[in-house]
């Protein structure tokens, strides 16, 4: 039976993550296709300006400037997959009035599978946006991931309420259903992989952290 739950569990997590892939490959398509059409948009501008029409082109200005607002920045990691989840997620954790730092540097090309970085990356830094609603004072979210030799190491640090206590290896969720699946599949996967995690809470704050081997020998 709890096998059964883990299985039904684990393909629900599946597919929430290939649905959030999609997502944010899609955000990272949009982004491109702004850069793509920059060209255009400079030699609209340039027209303008050469034909005297100075009003037309601050105008034209104006609008590129309030659709580039609504537009989040897309980070530059070395991975493009990671660009689009770190973006995605980071994105929603600023909406919540959480400030951000993230130094990242990874290779594109990784044993880990596109949607296995997702359910790491993506369930870690729900955690953390979950933890800092529960925060007083600033919220945060701090992140470093990068290549220690052949091996990923990701860190995190983020704003927190109260301490909390494990349950196993793992600490509580305060969500509604599949408690702490979360961080099961994180587990599962880096297991899958020989790599490992931990988690420490204390008052205040939180930090994730695990390591794994991420290109061949």
């Amino acid at each position: 039976m709890r096998k059964k739950t883990y299985l039904k569990l684990a393909e629900y997590q599946t597919g929430q993550s290939r649905r959030h892939l999609g997502e944010v490959q899609s955000i990272y398509k949009e982004m491109r296709g702004y850069k793509h059409d920059f060209h255009n948009h400079l030699q609209t501008l340039k027209g303008q300006l050469e034909a005297g029409e100075l009003e037309r082109a601050i105008a034209y200005i104006e609008q590129l400037d309030s659709q580039l607002m609504n537009v989040d920045t897309v980070l530059k990691t070395g991975n493009i997959s990671l660009d689009a989840i770190l973006s995605a997620k980071l994105a929603q954790a600023k909406a919540a009035g959480i400030a951000v730092t993230v130094k990242a540097n990874v290779p594109d090309n990784l044993l880990l599978t596109d949607l296995e970085l997702s359910i790491l990356v993506g369930n870690l830094l729900d955690n953390a946006i979950e933890a800092c609603a529960a925060a007083e004072g600033q919220r945060f979210i701090r992140i470093f991931m990068g290549m220690k030799g052949k091996m990923l190491y990701f860190s995190m640090l983020n704003s927190a309420g109260q301490k909390e206590q494990k349950k196993g290896s793992l600490f509580a969720s305060h969500k509604r259903g599949f408690h702490g699946f979360g961080l099961r599949r994180v587990e599962a996967i880096l297991r899958e992989h020989d790599g490992w995690c931990k988690y420490n809470s204390e008052e205040g704050a939180f930090t994730s952290e695990f390591l794994v081997p991420a290109v061949e020998e």
